[in-house]
């Protein structure tokens, strides 16, 4: 597993140890395997624990929701941000849990039968959308902090993921193999998801953080609402550490005014970090295109911040500033859409 990294090394499970060791030793109990979307944060270790903590508290905790509606929210989230690591993931642990492998690997989230999770599909792939554009909560405002969790866990891991892992879990395959490769994964990810997890176990990672704004769809959960309080104030205090306060400002001023959604040539991204110097703008552009476009991260990218002194640990926490940035925004973006509906028939 450790093989479908790239950029960075992650922390060998036989070497860790310390808060390493305890988020793998979680993860093996809990999730039935050393995910590489979890191992890829290991050399930044309050990142890992924040990462680890949001995923399990959302997807893996029982609560309210079900556990197979929550996976077809991670993989539609997956298939919008263009995600395939995550979509063959999650989506077959989907489809080995709705019993429908068959539909579900030959078409997606298209082939979801059940009106109510084909709803909740649709909603999830336009959850990053503009306002316009995204479609009203399918579910009951009591869900909202399971499933709104669900859809931010992802909009963050799927732009890590897209930066520091291959395309896909599966090993290059002749097309009737890797058919039955897939349909295999799906009855063994889809066994390994029906344990239920209590929750709040990966709370005690990390220590406790006040309650912020932007967070306000995760209140009616207690272990949802400490998670991600919690993974936010590690991960915006690693942020803190690798990028200049003036770095950060110009970054987030850029996400409060993104571009068209191709922009041509990265240019733009040229352009927004044009203002830094020479030696900020590396690590500057990086964040930018993992927030807004990690699918067109670089080898050349990862290899210029290298050349300004990035290290792995530097890498993890810039990424993951940026990631969990975008990703409360839509989280944001998504309780106003629960809350303005809120009076609707």
């Amino acid at each position: 597993m450790l093989t479908h990294v790239r950029h960075v090394t992650p922390v060998a499970p036989e070497a860790a140890d310390g808060p390493v060791e305890r988020v793998y030793r979680q993860m093996a109990d809990d999730f039935g395997v050393l995910a590489p979307p979890v191992l890829l944060h290991s050399p930044a270790p309050d990142v890992l624990r924040a990462c680890w903590s949001m995923l399990r508290e959302t997807l893996l905790a029982e609560g309210l929701v079900g556990r197979e509606a929550k996976e077809v929210v991670a993989a539609a989230v997956s298939e919008s941000n263009r995600c395939p690591y995550c979509v063959e993931v999650h989506g077959a642990t989907a489809a080995g849990l709705l019993g429908d492998a068959g539909g579900w690997l030959s078409a997606g989230v298209g082939g979801i039968g059940d009106p109510r999770l084909r709803a909740l599909a649709e909603w999830a792939r336009q959850s990053g959308a503009g306002s316009a554009r995204r479609r009203p909560p399918p579910f009951p405002a009591e869900h909202g902090p399971e499933l709104i969790g669900v859809a931010v866990t992802f909009h963050y891991l799927n732009r890590m993921v897209s930066v520091f892992l291959q395309d896909s879990p599966l090993p290059p395959a002749p097309a009737g193999i890797r058919a039955g490769v897939r349909r295999t994964a799906a009855r063994i990810m889809g066994a390994l998801a029906r344990a239920g997890r209590p929750p709040g176990r990966s709370l005690e990672l990390l220590p406790p953080a006040p309650p912020e704004a932007d967070l306000a769809w995760a209140v009616g959960q207690p272990h949802v609402a400490a998670a991600f309080a919690r993974a936010g104030q590690a991960v915006r205090r690693a942020g803190e550490a690798a990028l200049p306060e003036h770095v950060r400002r110009r970054v987030l001023t850029c996400l409060a005014d993104p571009p068209p959604p191709e922009p041509g040539g990265g240019r733009w991204f040229d352009a927004a970090v044009a203002e830094l110097s020479p030696a900020e703008r590396p690590v500057a552009r990086l964040a930018l295109l993992t927030a807004l476009a990690p699918y067109r991260v670089t080898d050349a990218d990862v290899a210029a911040c290298r050349d300004g002194g990035a290290d792995d640990a530097t890498l993890v926490a810039v990424t993951a500033w940026a990631s969990l940035a975008t990703a409360r925004r839509i989280g944001a973006g998504l309780y106003e859409d629960r809350t303005s509906r809120a009076g609707e028939p």
